[in-house]
């Protein structure tokens, strides 16, 4: 009976074909503008974990992650994050950079 090859060079185990997946960095187009805001500086300055600002604003964890790292999300959920972060819509702005508005 052959041993499986456990060479973490090898593209192949147990018979099942493996393909790299592709980085971060090669997936992101640089001509696209990143939707950029400063939600994880406020988050931090309020000394608030992602955990707890999801809770406030009604949203998972992992949508606030996503935000932060410049992700583009639904209107509702900026709002949501502005209302837990204590601002007022009229400072969305401060949070939230659109380049479209510039």
């Amino acid at each position: 009976m052959n041993k499986p090859n456990l060479n973490p060079q090898s593209t192949q185990y147990v018979g099942i074909q493996v393909q790299e997946v592709p980085s971060q960095e090669t997936l992101e187009d640089p001509d696209k503008p990143s939707n950029q805001n400063n939600v994880q500086k406020l988050r931090e300055a309020m000394l608030m974990s992602k955990a707890e600002l999801a809770r406030k604003a009604g949203v998972s964890a992992l949508t606030i992650d996503r935000v932060e790292r410049g992700n583009p999300c639904r209107m509702d959920t900026k709002r949501k994050i502005l209302l837990a972060l204590g601002m007022k819509l009229s400072e969305r702005k401060k949070v939230f950079l659109d380049p479209s508005e510039e």
